[in-house]
């Protein structure tokens, strides 16, 4: 029976000695252990090894756990309904006041029907223009109730607000209300591009308009002899006579028995072509006793226009009805009273007839690629076009 305990206690010091002291106290355990040191072992468990030996450090559980476990997996982001950006006021009036055809915001009159829809002066009439040449009533393209100009009303209410609505001005980007950007543009912005005073003696520069007053301290041309500025009166002197001569035309022209003046809006369009192309096109509009059209390209020498930051905008004449006898024209294009393009004036001229019905492409006088991306960023362009039909 002592045999049996004897070798239960050499197994428990052997297990316990694996615990709490080195690998040799496990050799130094006899098997022939006394009874009485078996009480003294029991009686004390915390003294089990041999005073030589030096117990070491178990870490704690909590240590160890720590240090084996696993990462806690990432939660999924859940996006709170606060955290939504929010819209401003300004840009869901826009949404509401905009225009019903183009979707875009007046800039001038703005007319409605009978329900309430609204249209810009361009879209209402180029609406009632299509219903003429279909012989049919006009309607409004919302809810298809009559319009007509004694029908619909203009509502003074909206363009009050749509000309108080914020827009960004193209050079500082502040925001400004739409009713006093075009003075703050032309008169006040500190980024607006402007002239060396100097410019008609010959100085090229352009830059912003705070930087033009340091540049015209140190500008050399004030300072240069009278031969040296006389090239540049020279081409002044030039440009100047071009002037003359195109507004001595522009008034003969008015002398012209039989004018019309069309107010044109261009909307976009794509080719069928592998690179769809982009154009713009007018409804068909009445003159002379018959239809014509206008079509407008950009940059018309390249296959393809975003490869180039110069941009140009030309466009075409086209005959769509036929005539028993040539047409003689005289056209010109300029800012009418529903768009704001900024055009030069220049006079064209092209003789119609049956087998020649559409002109060829000309260039739109834009100022500069600015203005060309001005008017494509826009849903429609539009402008005024004058015909001056010569006489046999």
């Amino acid at each position: 029976m002592a045999t049996s305990i004897e070798r239960h206690v050499s197994c428990f010091l052997t297990v316990h000695a694996l615990f709490r002291a080195d690998f040799s106290a496990v050799q130094c355990c006899d098997r022939s252990i006394s009874t009485s040191f078996l009480t003294k072992i029991m009686s004390e468990p915390e003294a089990a090894s041999s005073s030589t030996e030096q117990p070491i450090e178990v870490p704690d559980a909590q240590e160890k756990r720590e240090e084996f476990s696993e990462p806690e997996t990432k939660k999924r982001k859940v996006c709170k309904p606060n955290d939504e950006k929010k819209h401003k006021l300004e840009d869901r009036l826009g949404g509401i006041l905009c225009c019903a055809v183009c979707l875009d915001l007046p800039r001038a009159a703005v007319y409605q029907c009978t329900n309430g829809h609204l249209m810009c002066a361009g879209c209402f009439t180029h609406v009632l223009a299509d219903a003429r040449l279909r012989d049919e009533l006009a309607t409004c393209p919302s809810c298809r109730v009559e319009i007509s100009k004694t029908a619909a009303t203009r509502n003074l209410a909206v363009e009050n607000a749509v000309s108080e609505l914020p827009s960004d001005c193209q050079f500082c980007g502040k925001q400004y209300p739409r009713n006093s950007l075009e003075r703050h543009e032309e008169q006040e912005c500190e980024e607006r591009i402007s002239w060396c005073k100097y410019n008609r003696i010959g100085c090229p520069w352009r830059g912003p308009e705070h930087e033009r007053q340091e540049h015209e301290n140190q500008c050399a041309h004030p300072h240069r002899s009278g031969a040296e500025v006389m090239e540049s009166l020279l081409a002044m002197d030039q440009a100047l006579v071009e002037e003359k001569k195109l507004y001595e035309n522009i008034f003969d022209l008015l002398g012209y028995e039989k004018i019309t003046f069309n107010e044109i809006q261009l909307k976009p369009y794509r080719t069928d072509e592998f690179l769809h192309r982009l154009f713009y096109e007018s409804s068909r509009f009445s003159a002379f006793n018959n239809q014509w059209v206008v079509k407008a390209r950009i940059n018309n020498s390249q296959k393809d226009p975003t490869q180039s930051s110069e941009r140009d905008m030309t466009y075409q004449l086209i005959l769509k009805s036929k005539s028993a006898t040539p047409l003689s024209l005289n056209y010109i294009v300029l800012r009418g009273p529903v768009g704001d393009i900024k055009v030069k004036p220049r006079i064209y001229e092209f003789d119609f007839t049956e087998q020649s019905n559409e002109s060829p492409y000309v260039c739109l006088p834009l100022p500069d690629s600015a203005e060309c991306n001005r008017l494509l960023a826009a849903k429609t362009i539009n402008f005024r076009l004058i015909m001056f039909l010569a006489s046999k």
